[in-house]
């Protein structure tokens, strides 16, 4: 089978509803998404996605330099973004495309403007799937609050996460000093992420949740590695299950990252990780429900709120 063959195979797979129509009934907008599903590509990469997604029936029919041109990138750009796809080349994407292209002109002015309006809808469509399988971790209620439990009893509890994870550490890290008494964050990797970890575990730190988000940087398996060196156990939220970040963990817990936009949402690690503040709470209610009435008398006096 020819790589355009499978990407029309692919466009014809099952969708979030149930099994897929046949190819001929689906919306062509449908069939031009299920080409970049289950990929993961870079942001540049969406940049080239979305443009194909929403100028489709003009797109389809361009040479890969007037794409380039069009989108802003280099012509290799769009070579590497057709092979991600699974393609031999652009010349095998843009075969895969065109008769998507036909389809989407022979329909009204009207289907078409809905076509590229409903782009944001399916993000958000997507990002209810990802929820949707927190739910189901979230059934087994008793690993979430193992973890919980370990993560409140260590002390100091560092927190872990470089790059685009940063902001994930930073909002666990903020919501968990109100409960814990000493949580560490850690945003830099290299020596510096290594001389955190060491010190935490000499302070007699016994944990360290770390959060790594597409795309993995090479250093936050550096610092995993360096956490576990040092004498700490890791709780590892990310989006795999598999592969070496997760080897290195203790416990990995995976809420997969938002992925039809030019960068990725985290809806669901966000809800995983509020899940997981919840069950540090539940595990020692008198520290938490005294610390937190202790921070709003801080508030209060000082007038941190409007």
């Amino acid at each position: 089978m020819s790589s355009g063959q499978q990407a029309r195979a692919q466009a014809a797979a099952i969708t979030p509803g149930g099994q897929a129509p046949p190819v001929h009934e689906r919306a062509p907008g449908d069939r031009v998404r299920a080409l970049f599903d289950g990929h993961r590509l870079s942001p540049g990469q969406r940049r080239i996605a979305q443009y194909l997604v929403d100028h489709l029936t003009e797109a389809a029919f361009l040479s890969i330099t007037e794409l380039a041109e069009r989108v802003g990138v280099s012509q290799p750009s769009v070579t590497r973004f057709a092979t991600a796809l699974g393609f031999t080349g652009y010349p095998a994407l843009r075969d895969a495309l065109q008769p998507m292209a036909l389809s989407a002109v022979a329909g009204s002015p009207e289907s078409r403007e809905q076509f590229r309006r409903n782009e944001l809808q399916a993000a958000v469509d997507a990002e209810i799937v990802n929820l949707e399988n927190v739910r189901r971790l979230l059934a087994d209620t008793d690993q979430v609050l193992d973890i919980g439990r370990e993560l409140a009893r260590s002390v100091p509890l560092t927190v872990l996460g470089l790059r685009i994870s940063v902001s994930l550490a930073e909002y666990f890290a903020y919501a968990a000093r109100r409960i814990h008494p000493d949580v560490r964050l850690v945003t830099r990797g290299g020596s510096v992420a290594y001389d955190a970890l060491l010190q935490s575990r000499e302070a007699g730190g016994t944990w360290a949740l770390a959060f790594a988000m597409p795309r993995h940087a090479k250093e936050t398996l550096s610092a995993l590695r360096a956490a576990r060196s040092a004498g700490l156990k890791i709780a590892l939220i990310t989006d795999t299950t598999l592969g070496p970040l997760v080897d290195e963990a203790d416990v990995a817990l995976t809420a997969g990252t938002g992925a039809r936009l030019v960068f990725d949402s985290y809806a669901a690690p966000g809800m995983l990780s509020a899940a997981l503040l919840q069950a540090m709470a539940d595990a020692d209610p008198e520290r938490t429900q005294a610390r937190l009435e202790g921070y709003e008398q801080v508030a209060d006096q000082h007038g941190f709120f409007l």
